[in-house]
């Protein structure tokens, strides 16, 4: 793609970024094959190549944000899925990026929009607060009716009303700060493990699985007091929140490296495409751009590396599981074989789901933004997932896993509780009153 930009503003190492990205493009319209907003609206305009085009010319212009790009770039999942069909390795990710961050400093979004935003971003990051939001949402469940016909924003509260579990889950021993010693006490190796914002509170449960099964095998966990990675409102455009989280995370890691880190482990697939971005986010920055560097080069996804380690199933089951493939984990971080042999490595009857590579809809605060895209992102994603009737879901990110519980009455879990479960630990809450085959023919 040609572009025009001056000299004055490829000075600027975002937009010098930028343009080597849109230069990349070809015009060749593959990513509108598996785009999901383009499947479901036919707009060329709600396409990667649609956007790309109306990013160019905003940023080449050095014009400030339209109501028609925002509208556009705002119903952008990032799913990324454009970016696995690109045959010129478009780097769609930093360019939408930038495209959010100048919006978010050019464009006046109506009063309701902004408090929305501003709620989400104040409220999702910080676990205490989020937790006395969903007790809120409980209780202003049974007026649903009565917020969704409020004016501009009474669909959005709506939704974050359903998204609201109906009960909590109680607060898990492990999820705080400290150090969990592997069995026996000798630890072959150490590792940090994200605790993250939201996970934290709705499924405690995913991290206290990892400890377990890292313990099992002889690693030392190590939660450090990380808090929110930035990754949710890193994606709303709200540059200075999300550094401002990241940074912190990344000085508070960077300690830990000192001490000795073999890996930085995230169970949550969203956070952990943005964790290991860091290098490229501070890239310019003097303070952080090599600890930026060290953090993201240690990151990995929890089932990367449980992939290196010996696994042995102790417990017989054949369970079908529906393998939910998160957008971040198969687009972000180019993760597609790993959790799926893993399952089947333990003893799990793997099946794929059609159209595995289009999104449930989730993408951090999209289902809340873009309500009604979602919910038929969601049905689409759950009638393939219902086609192969499994006993149960697994998936690798708490965003995917609320999205689609809310659609289905399968279980969901997380694909390392169902590691947990096969090699010596308890059974996942979600799967009581689900026996695994081999014993019911027994």
């Amino acid at each position: 793609m040609q572009t025009n930009f001056n000299l004055a503003q490829l000075a600027d190492p975002a937009m010098a970024a930028s343009e080597k990205i849109l230069r990349t493009c070809v015009h060749c319209g593959f990513c509108t094959a598996t785009c999901p907003t383009y499947l479901l609206l036919g707009d060329e305009l709600d396409s990667p190549r649609g956007r790309i085009y109306l990013i160019k010319d905003m940023l080449e212009g050095g014009k400030p944000a339209s109501q028609e790009v925002v509208k556009h770039i705002d119903r952008c999942l990032s799913c990324l899925s454009c970016m696995t069909t690109c045959p010129s390795g478009v780097h769609y990710m930093h360019l939408v990026d930038h495209a959010r961050a100048h919006i978010e400093t050019t464009f006046a979004r109506p009063a309701g929009d902004q408090f929305l935003r501003a709620l989400l971003a104040q409220v999702l990051p910080y676990p205490n607060r989020f937790r006395l939001a969903l007790i809120a949402a409980k209780l202003g469940a049974p007026f649903r009716g009565l917020v969704a016909r409020l004016p501009r924003v009474g669909n959005r509260l709506a939704a974050m009303l359903d998204l609201a579990p109906a009960q909590l889950p109680g607060r898990e021993p492990t999820n705080r700060v400290g150090r969990f010693a592997p069995q026996g006490g000798q630890a072959a190796k150490r590792v940090a493990l994200l605790r993250g914002c939201a996970q934290s509170v709705l499924r405690p449960d995913f991290n206290a699985a990892a400890i377990r099964l890292l313990n099992r095998h002889g690693i030392e966990v190590v939660h450090a007091e990380e808090g929110c990675c930035g990754a949710l409102t890193h994606h709303m455009g709200k540059e200075a929140s999300s550094h401002a989280h990241a940074k912190r995370t990344i000085d508070v890691w960077d300690a830990e490296i000192a001490k000795g880190l073999d890996a930085i482990l995230v169970t949550a697939s969203g956070c952990g495409t943005t964790i290991k971005d860091y290098g490229f986010m501070f890239r310019d920055d003097p303070a952080y751009a090599e600890k930026a560097q060290r953090v993201s080069s240690l990151a990995k996804d929890v089932t990367e590396y449980v992939a290196q380690l010996d696994l042995a199933a102790t417990v017989e089951s054949d369970l079908v599981v529906a393998y939910h493939s998160a957008c971040s984990m198969q687009h972000g971080q180019g993760i597609r074989t790993e959790p799926k042999t893993l399952l089947k490595r333990a003893g799990f009857t793997v099946k794929d789901v059609p159209e595995g590579h289009i999104c449930c809809g989730s993408a951090g605060t999209y289902n809340i933004l873009q309500p009604e895209l979602a919910a038929k992102l969601r049905a689409r994603k759950v009638a393939n997932i219902e086609r192969i009737r499994p006993d149960v879901i697994a998936t690798g990110n708490i965003g995917c896993a609320t999205q689609i519980g809310k659609g289905t009455g399968i279980p969901i879990v997380h694909t390392v509780e169902l590691l947990d479960w096969a090699t010596g630990g308890p059974k996942p809450a979600a799967l009581d009153g689900v026996a695994p085959r081999l014993e019911a023919a027994e």
